[in-house]
């Protein structure tokens, strides 16, 4: 029988199995590196994407920020036009209860009684002045409960004293509050 030596032929086949070995898995680490830069380039997509609707979302909201304030400067315009308003519908709604205050003082007014000053805060008025008698002042106060544009006399003060011709003269101090009957009317 020939000699027939083995080992050079298993030799080569393990050389190419190894061969083939390495080349796959040279394979095997290029498509690992290709999958990693890959996924890296996909995840860097997606940052830089994420930022950029970030960056989006930030100049908005500076954009809304500033229309907020807008619209705050136009609230307080707004609301300070609608004081103006209501104060100038105040004013024009209470016009005519100061001609109907004198008038009603000098319609209530009996005779031998003069006023020396009338002082008015708000619908609260303060009356003093001068009668002939205590009995002038009840009536005038009488008067006053009797009026729709006064009501609710209060005498704070009444002394009696001699004036410059040596008559007798009770001073007075009323306090009073002003009504409005037409205000009273639409509230019903």
């Amino acid at each position: 029988m020939a000699k027939i030596n083995l080992l050079p032929w298993r030799e080569s086949q393990r050389k190419e199995k190894q061969q083939e070995f390495f080349v796959m898995l040279g394979a095997g680490a290029a498509v690992a590196v290709l999958a990693v830069l890959l996924v890296h380039f996909q995840m860097d997509n997606k940052i830089k994407g994420q930022e950029r609707r970030n960056t989006y979302l930030a100049n908005e909201i500076v954009q809304l920020d500033k229309q907020i304030k807008e619209i705050q400067k136009l609230d307080a315009t707004r609301r300070a036009l609608v004081e103006r308003m209501e104060v100038i519908q105040n004013l024009q709604a209470t016009r005519p209860g100061i001609v109907h205050l004198f008038d009603e003082v000098v319609n209530t007014l009996p005779n031998s009684v003069h006023l020396t000053a009338l002082v008015q805060n708000g619908d609260s008025i303060n009356i003093s002045g001068r009668a002939e008698s205590n009995a002038r002042v009840s009536s005038y106060m009488r008067n006053i409960e009797e009026s729709e544009w006064l009501a609710k006399p209060k005498l704070s003060v009444i002394s009696t004293e001699e004036d410059d011709d040596g008559l007798r003269v009770s001073s007075f101090s009323l306090q009073l509050a002003q009504t409005n009957p037409d205000a009273e009317l639409e509230e019903e």
